[in-house]
């Protein structure tokens, strides 16, 4: 296995790069690539900046360029379910991108020419972190929703539950990478940390959340990830 680790942002993967065994910096495409061995496991880490076009070309590039040959997202989201608290951990078992819609031509949020709108992560690779992460703090598994834009307002995340009734969590990167990957042939699984409740906090709830949690959930469920 060469694993790729994505994180949207530099607070959730400096202490991955910091256990990096003999690492090894690459510059590509303004991105920064850091290789080495983590825990025994071949891995290169990169952050993917935020958003669905930012995120879907890193991925690419960690497949074309670094030849990873599995990919796992970890970040952090906005809760999409009363019962999906600050502090849970969401593994996605697929992934959608809700603001794409290619309608009438397609039906809305189908990607076209894949024939899906929801895109299933990697059996084992989720199994696995599910795992990593249970032995962290309380786990759900379920379908994450991607799209350009914060979700910092109630009204938006109500739109978003009536209209995806078995949403766990929100956030901006995810269903990028999984089409990606998709599209490549590539195993992934992408794993969340609830920052926020997607209302009008959030904006407030998830700076606060990057810096004195986000990062230390990281970096624990990669550790039990990769000594698995």
């Amino acid at each position: 296995m060469r694993l790729g680790i994505i994180s949207a942002l530099a607070e959730e993967q400096q202490g991955l790069i910091e256990a990096l065994e003999s690492p090894s910096k690459h510059f590509h495409g303004m991105r920064e690539y850091t290789s080495g061995k983590l825990w025994e496991i071949d891995a290169v880490c990169v952050l993917s900046r935020i958003g669905k076009v930012a995120a879907a070309m890193t991925a690419a590039i960690l497949v074309e360029k670094f030849e990873v040959t599995h990919i796992v997202f970890t970040g952090v989201a906005g809760s999409g379910d009363k019962n999906v608290k600050v502090g849970d951990i969401v593994v996605a078992d697929s992934l959608i991108q809700h603001d794409f819609d290619a309608s009438p031509l397609f039906p809305r949020h189908e990607i076209p020419l894949t024939g899906l709108s929801r895109f299933a992560t990697d059996v084992t690779l989720t199994e696995r972190l599910a795992d990593a992460a249970g032995q962290i703090t309380r786990v759900h598994r379920g379908l994450i929703a991607s799209g350009d834009q914060f979700i910092g307002k109630l009204t938006q995340i109500q739109a978003l539950k009536a209209e995806l009734p078995n949403l766990l969590a929100v956030e901006m990167e995810g269903a990028a990478v999984a089409q990606v990957c998709f599209e490549l042939g590539i195993p992934f699984a992408v794993i969340r940390t609830i920052s926020d409740s997607a209302n009008d906090d959030a904006a407030v709830d998830f700076m606060h959340f990057i810096k004195n949690v986000a990062s230390r959930y990281a970096f624990d469920v990669i550790q039990n990830f990769c000594k698995a």
